[in-house]
C-alpha cells in the first residue's frame, strides 16, 4: 500500500470508529435516562426497583469502560465482506439490528485471533487498530492465506509487551494469542487447570475467560456471580481493572483469608504448623473438640420440678446426646434434640410422682394440664437452664477453635497435634480460616440469636398489620361526612414497606459479606499454594464445580500446597478436570529469563521454562556490596528508576529497610527489579529457590542483583558491574 492510499485507509477507518462512538455515546445516553427513571420509579416493590437500579448501573459500568480502545482491528473475508471487532457489541437499530462492532467474545470475533497465515479460517485480511483515546493512530494488515507475505500481525503484540506498566495489569483483548484464545474459549463445565511459568499470561487468560463465560453463560452465572481467589490484597489490586475494563462487575475478589466475613487475620502459622492445618486428618481433631463439649454429668444433677426433686443423670443425658448425635443436626441445632429428651424424661417422672392417687389414666385433660404447668416451669427454671448450657452448650467457631489451641488439655483430648498450642487462640492465622469455615458447619448458628430475631419480626409485622387493619377499618366504617386522609394511606404503605426486606448493596457486596453464598465461577489463583482445608472451602462456594484454576506447581512455595493437579482435584471432580499450559513467556525478555532458567534447573530440572517471546536488548547484571554500602546501593536504583517510565520493585528477604518479600510479589509484575542477597532467598529452607525464581521473573526490562558474599552458582553467569565511585 502507498503512503497516499494508507493514508486514505487511516481516514476511512477513523471515520467509522467515529461513528462507533457516536453510538456508544448514544446508547449511553439512553441508558442514563433509563437508569435516572428506575430512581424515580414508584411502580412495583421495593425490590423489583431496585433490581432496575441495579441492572441499569450495571449496563451503565459496561458502556463506559468501552471508552478505552473500543473498536481495536477489523477482519476481512475473501468474500470482500469485513467486521469490526471491539470490547462491546453495538448494532444499526435501523437496519435489523445488523452488528457494526462485534463483541471480542462472539463465536464470528475468533477467527482475529487464530487465523494464521497456514489457517486462515476463511478470511483475507486481519487488520489491527493502534489507538489513543477516539483517535486511530495507525493500523497494521496480515494478509491470511499466503505463507510467503510479509505479515506484520506481531506489531502489535509486542508493542504491548513492551510497554511500560502502570499501576494495574492490563487487559490483552487487542492481542490474545491462539493458544490464549483456545484457553478462553473451551467449553467445560468443570475445573479447568491452566498452568504457566512466569510471564506466560495465565492470569490475564483466566479473567477474559470469565468475562467470556459471563458472555456466553450469562443469564445462569449472573444472578450469582464469580469469586476470584488470590494469594494477597497486592494482587489482588493488581489484577482487579481488567475485568471491569471488559465490562463485568459481578465479581467478587477475595484472597484465602478472607473466606469466612468479618474474620480478621492478625498473624502467621510457621510451616509446621501450617502444614498439619492443611492437611484432612484435621478434620478428626475438629469433630473430636465439637464432641467434647457434649458431656455427661459427673454426678446426678438435682433439678426441682412439680415440688418433687428429681435428677438428670449420666444415663438420661447419653441417651439424649445419642439421639441429638444421630440427628445429623449440627452442634447448635442438636441441642433441641438433646434438650427435648431430658425435658421429656424429667416431665414424665415428675408426672408419674405428682400424679399418683389422684389423675386416673382416663384424664386425659388432666395429664395434659399437668404436663403444660411443668414444661412451662421447666422454661423458667435457671439451673435446668445452666445445666443444659454445661452440658451441650450453644457453640461458636471462633470460641471452639481458640480453646482448642490455648488448652494442651483439650488439644490432646481431642487427638491434635502439640505443634497446634498457642497462647493467644484467637490470633488468627490464614491458616485457620478453612477450619473455621469447616466448625460454621459443624457447630450450625447460634439459634438464640436466631429465636430473638425471628420474635423480632413477628412483633413488627403483627404491628404493622394491626396499623393497616385499622386504617382499613376506618376506611370502611366512613359515613359520607368522613374523610381518610391521604396522608393516612400513604403512611399505611410506608409502614407495609418498612418491613418488606430491603438490600441495596449490588451482587458482590452482598456475596462478600455472606458466608453462605454461592458462586456460579471460581477462579483460583497461585492455587499450587492452597492446601487441602484451602480446597474444602472453595468447594462449598461453587457447588457446581466450575472452576478455573490458575497455578505453577514449580513455584510452589508452601508445604501444604499441590505437589499435583490430579490429589487436589480428584477427590472433588473425578473425571470433570482439564489440563492445559501455556508454553510462550510475554512479559520476561529472554535474557532475564536464561537467567531464572538457571535456577529453576536446580530445584526442578523436570520443569521446562517458559520461552521468551522477545528480547530486550539490557543484560542482567550483579553487583556485590558491603554491608554499610547496601542501602546506598538500594537507593540508587530507586532514584534512578524514579527518573524512568514504568514500575520498579525491590526484592529480597526480610529484615533489610526498603525490601518487598518475594511472596508479596507473586502475579505481578514491574519494568525493572532489585533482587538483594539471592544467598539468603535461596537459605529459606526447600521453599528458598522457588522465592528466587519468583523473584528474578517479576521483570519485563531490567534486573539487577546486589550480593554480599558470592553468588549462587545458578547465577553466576550474571555481568558483574563495578560500585559507582561516590
Amino acid at each position: 500500500m502507498s503512503t497516499q492510499g494508507y493514508e486514505q485507509e487511516l481516514r476511512s477507518e477513523q471515520g467509522y470508529v467515529t461513528g462507533l462512538y457516536a453510538r456508544l455515546d448514544a446508547e449511553r445516553a439512553r441508558v442514563r435516562r433509563g437508569y435516572t427513571a428506575a430512581l424515580a420509579g414508584t411502580g412495583g416493590t421495593h425490590l423489583e426497583r431496585d433490581d432496575h437500579v441495579r441492572a441499569a448501573a450495571r449496563e451503565m459500568r459496561r458502556l463506559d469502560v468501552a471508552d478505552n480502545g473500543l473498536c481495536f482491528g477489523r477482519l476481512d473475508t475473501l468474500s470482500g465482506e469485513h467486521s469490526y471487532i471491539g470490547r462491546i457489541g453495538l448494532f444499526d437499530e435501523e437496519n435489523d439490528y445488523e452488528p457494526v462492532l462485534l463483541d471480542w467474545r462472539a463465536p464470528a470475533s475468533r477467527a482475529f485471533y487464530v487465523a494464521t497465515a497456514a489457517t486462515p479460517e476463511n478470511m483475507r485480511r486481519r487488520r489491527q487498530f493502534h489507538s489513543r483515546g477516539r483517535v486511530v493512530v495507525d493500523f497494521t494488515d496480515e494478509v491470511l492465506g499466503r505463507p510467503d507475505s510479509d505479515a506484520r500481525g506481531d506489531a502489535a503484540l509486542l508493542a504491548a509487551v513492551n510497554a511500560p506498566r502502570g499501576a494495574g495489569m492490563r487487559d490483552i483483548v487487542a492481542t490474545i494469542q491462539a493458544e490464549q484464545d483456545e484457553i478462553i474459549r473451551l467449553d467445560h463445565p468443570g475445573v479447568l487447570v491452566i498452568e504457566g511459568g512466569p510471564g506466560t499470561g495465565k492470569t490475564v487468560v483466566a479473567l477474559h475467560r470469565v468475562a467470556y463465560l459471563l458472555y456466553t453463560q450469562r443469564e445462569r452465572m449472573e444472578r450469582h456471580g464469580v469469586l476470584v481467589v488470590g494469594p494477597n490484597p497486592a494482587f489482588l489490586s493488581h489484577i482487579s481493572r481488567v475485568l471491569p475494563s471488559l465490562g463485568e462487575s459481578d465479581v467478587v475478589f477475595m484472597t484465602a483469608g478472607d473466606l469466612v466475613p468479618g474474620l480478621r487475620v492478625t498473624a502467621e502459622d510457621a510451616p509446621e504448623v501450617a502444614r498439619v492445618k492443611g492437611s484432612l486428618k484435621i478434620l478428626d481433631v475438629l469433630a473430636a473438640t465439637v464432641a467434647e463439649r457434649q458431656r455427661l454429668p459427673e454426678t446426678p444433677v438435682p433439678i426441682e420440678l412439680g415440688g418433687v426433686t428429681l435428677t438428670i443423670d449420666a444415663a438420661t443425658a447419653e441417651w439424649a446426646r445419642d439421639e441429638a448425635r444421630a440427628s445429623d443436626r449440627s452442634h447448635n441445632e442438636a441441642r433441641a434434640v438433646f434438650t427435648e429428651i431430658i425435658t421429656y424424661v424429667l416431665t414424665e417422672r415428675a408426672i408419674g410422682r405428682i400424679g399418683k392417687g389422684w389423675l386416673t389414666r382416663a384424664d386425659k385433660d388432666g395429664w395434659e394440664k399437668l404436663r403444660s404447668e411443668l414444661l412451662k416451669e421447666l422454661a423458667e427454671d435457671d439451673k435446668f437452664a445452666a445445666t443444659l448450657d454445661d452440658l451441650w452448650p450453644v457453640l461458636t467457631p471462633e470460641d471452639v477453635l481458640a480453646e482448642l489451641y490455648s488448652s494442651p488439655d483439650r488439644l490432646h483430648a481431642a487427638g491434635g497435634d502439640p505443634v497446634l498450642a498457642r497462647a493467644d487462640g484467637s490470633a488468627w492465622t490464614v491458616s485457620d480460616v478453612p477450619l473455621l469455615d469447616e466448625l460454621v458447619d459443624l457447630v450450625g448458628r447460634d439459634t438464640r440469636v436466631d429465636e430473638a430475631a425471628e420474635r423480632e419480626r413477628a412483633a413488627q409485622a403483627q404491628y404493622a398489620a394491626a396499623v393497616l387493619d385499622s386504617l382499613h377499618g376506618r376506611q370502611d366504617s366512613m359515613d359520607d361526612e368522613d374523610h381518610l386522609f391521604a396522608t393516612d394511606l400513604l403512611y399505611a404503605e410506608d409502614l407495609a414497606e418498612r418491613f418488606e426486606e430491603r438490600d441495596t448493596r449490588d451482587l458482590a457486596e452482598r456475596a462478600a459479606a455472606d458466608r453462605d453464598w454461592t458462586y456460579r465461577h471460581v477462579v483460583v489463583d497461585e492455587a499450587q499454594e492452597l492446601s487441602e482445608m484451602d480446597w474444602r472451602v472453595l468447594m462449598r462456594r461453587c457447588p457446581g464445580r466450575s472452576f478455573t484454576v490458575v497455578g505453577d506447581l514449580a513455584q510452589r512455595r508452601t508445604e501444604s500446597g499441590a505437589r499435583s493437579w490430579a490429589t487436589m482435584l480428584e477427590p472433588y471432580v473425578p473425571g470433570r478436570w482439564k489440563y492445559r499450559s501455556l508454553t510462550v513467556n510475554y512479559r520476561t525478555p529472554a535474557e532475564i529469563m536464561a537467567v531464572a532458567a538457571a535456577v529453576l534447573a536446580e530445584f526442578a530440572p523436570d520443569v521446562l521454562p517458559p520461552e521468551s517471546v522477545r528480547a530486550c536488548g539490557v543484560q542482567p547484571w550483579s553487583r556485590q556490596v558491603t554491608s554499610d554500602e547496601i542501602a546506598d546501593a538500594i537507593a540508587d536504583f530507586v532514584r534512578d528508576e524514579a527518573g524512568r517510565e514504568g514500575t520498579s520493585v525491590v526484592i529480597g528477604p526480610p529484615g533489610i529497610p526498603g525490601v518487598v518479600p518475594a511472596s508479596e510479589t507473586k502475579g505481578l509484575e514491574f519494568d525493572a527489579v532489585l533482587v538483594v542477597e539471592p544467598t539468603q532467598i535461596l537459605a529459606d529452607g526447600p521453599r528458598g529457590a522457588a522465592e528466587l525464581y519468583v523473584a528474578l521473573t517479576r521483570a519485563t526490562q531490567r534486573l539487577g542483583v546486589l550480593h554480599q558474599g558470592p553468588l549462587p552458582q545458578a547465577l553466576a553467569g550474571l555481568t558483574e558491574i563495578p560500585q559507582p565511585v561516590r
